[in-house]
Order: C-alpha cells, then sequence, then structure tokens
C-alpha cells in the first residue's frame, strides 16, 4: 500500500469531523484536492473505508481500523517531535486533555499556571459531561483525562489527584439548610434534583442511595451544574453537586450546603490514561505540574 503519512492526516480529520469539507479546512486544502486524496486513500486499501449516508461521513470497519492506526501515527510522531524538542533543551508541544464539566471549576488554573511555566506548549482542553469523556478516553483521543468515576473496563493507569466530595444543597431559606444533623429517611418526601444519568456524580449518589436502600423521588435530571444550583435557588428541590461546584464556599447563589447522614460522600478526582499509552514530554510536565499543585493543597483548600 502506497499511503502518505498526510493522507492518514487526512483521513484521521475526516473521521474526527464527520465531513470532507470540515477535514478539508482542518488540513489546510481545498474541498476537491481532499476528496481526491481520500479517494486515492481508497484505492491504495483496496476497500470502501467510508460511506454517505444522509449527507454524513459513516465510517466502514476497515475504515475505523486505518482512523485508529493513523491516530496511533500522528500519536507517536508527536511524541517524537516533543522527544526531539527535549533534548534540544525545547519546552515546546501539544497537550491535549479531557475533562468532566465538573472539572471546570478548578482546572482553568491549573492549566493557566502550567502555561505560565511552559508558554510555547499549546493546550487542548476539552470539557464534556462524563459519558463524552468516556467516549475520547476509549477513542485515544487526548494524552490525559480528568474524572470522578473512571471506567472499569479499561486497561488504565490511574491516579488519584485529590477529594471530590459529594455535597447535599438546598435554598438558603430552607428547614433543611437551617436545622442541624438531617436523617436521610427525613429526606423521603423531598424532591431531589440530579446530574444527568452517566455523570460521576449521580453515579456516587445513586451508590449510596441503593447502599441505603433509599429511593429519591426525582423531579429533574440537569447536565450543568449551575442550572442544577439555580434550580435548587428557584425552590424546585434539593440537589446532589460535587462542593467543587460552590466554588468552596457553604453558601452560593441562593443555595446552603444540607447536613445530611452520610454526606459528604467520599469521592475523588482521577487522572487517567491508557496502562499501554507512552505519554510526550508535555503530557508528563502537566502530570508532574498538577500532581505538585494537589500536594501544595492550593486547590483542595477551596473545597472545604
Amino acid at each position: 500500500m502506497n499511503i502518505t503519512f498526510r493522507q492518514l492526516r487526512l483521513f484521521q480529520a475526516l473521521a474526527d469531523t464527520g465531513s470532507v469539507s470540515a477535514a478539508a479546512r482542518a488540513m489546510h486544502v481545498t474541498q476537491p484536492t481532499a476528496s481526491m486524496q481520500l479517494k486515492e486513500v481508497t484505492q491504495a486499501i483496496g476497500l470502501p473505508l467510508y460511506e454517505v449516508i444522509g449527507k454524513k461521513i459513516h465510517l466502514t470497519d476497515v475504515g475505523q481500523e486505518l482512523a485508529a492506526t493513523a491516530r496511533a501515527l500522528s500519536a507517536s510522531w508527536s511524541a517524537f517531535e516533543q522527544h526531539v524538542d527535549a533534548v534540544k533543551g525545547l519546552a515546546k508541544g501539544k497537550l491535549c486533555i479531557a475533562v468532566v464539566s465538573t472539572a471546570e471549576y478548578f482546572m482553568p488554573r491549573l492549566i493557566g499556571t502550567f502555561c505560565k511555566k511552559y508558554p510555547a506548549i499549546d493546550v487542548a482542553l476539552e470539557i464534556l459531561n462524563r459519558d463524552g469523556v468516556v467516549q475520547r478516553l476509549g477513542r485515544h483521543l487526548d494524552d490525559l483525562y480528568i474524572m470522578s468515576m473512571p471506567p472499569t473496563d479499561m486497561d488504565l493507569h490511574d491516579e488519584v489527584l485529590m477529594p471530590n466530595p459529594i455535597v447535599l444543597i438546598g435554598p438558603t431559606g430552607h428547614a433543611w439548610a437551617k436545622a442541624g444533623r438531617v436523617a436521610l429517611k427525613d429526606l423521603k418526601d423531598s424532591r431531589f434534583i440530579l446530574r444527568e444519568a452517566g455523570s460521576g456524580t449521580r453515579m456516587a449518589a445513586e451508590q449510596y442511595f441503593r447502599k441505603k436502600k433509599f429511593k429519591p423521588a426525582v423531579r429533574l435530571e440537569l447536565g450543568s451544574n449551575e442550572a442544577l444550583k439555580e434550580s435548587v435557588a428557584g425552590g424546585l428541590g434539593i440537589g446532589v453537586v460535587s462542593q467543587h461546584a460552590l466554588h468552596g464556599l457553604d453558601k452560593e447563589n441562593g443555595v446552603a450546603v444540607i447536613d445530611v447522614e452520610g454526606f459528604p460522600l467520599a469521592s475523588s478526582w482521577h487522572m487517567v490514561h491508557h496502562a499501554q499509552q507512552k505519554l510526550s514530554p508535555a503530557a508528563l510536565a502537566f502530570r508532574t505540574h498538577l500532581m505538585s499543585a494537589v500536594q501544595r493543597d492550593k486547590f483542595t483548600r477551596r473545597s472545604r
């Protein structure tokens, strides 16, 4: 097979964007050029790599394998480039990080201090719900992933980053917010506002509720911490959130932490990557920076 590295990168862009025109833009070529190059790749493989259904690109099984191969080669080449830069004493490169949405309350600060230390390293940050991060993890799209509930069906290198306490919140004027310690069973008639199914916060809460044989009456399921807090402040129910979503404060935006039996739930932030993945110098530098910042306790103090 005679396929150039640039053609592989173009096919990778096609797989990532799902569009020939978007892939052409990503590779800075015209659409006719991209179409011609993709046709040459298909001819070189000798099997269909993708089909167009409803104006959208769908990869065949062989196309999926080629896309995975292209990503692996691209990652290896990027790691080699960064290794050469490191040997030359140049601190530059590219770093791709995917984090769950609740981590947006502390990750930008950590990335900011990293970028000040390594200004020549370009950082791409994806903020998604847990399912989105797990999908990117499964496709090997990033260097490092930050989440609270790593999947158990993947071979991962898993480091505990810092605590992620899960708390119950209510409106600031609610009786539960003013009371002392509340028994979980006393909340049986309360309406709950939870994160969407599959989120790490929701999974931690459901594990505890099952353990205590408690079934919450769920009024709303929301995909945003901010929407959840506003709904609680509006009197729609009591909510379950990471304490990081409160910016380290007991009271915020009309909500207050409720002192409930078993809460805060013990949970942790994890930094993961595939066990067989060789981290680039930029990723290694960021991992060291992150662990050092956490050990200095500059960020966990805000969650107390």
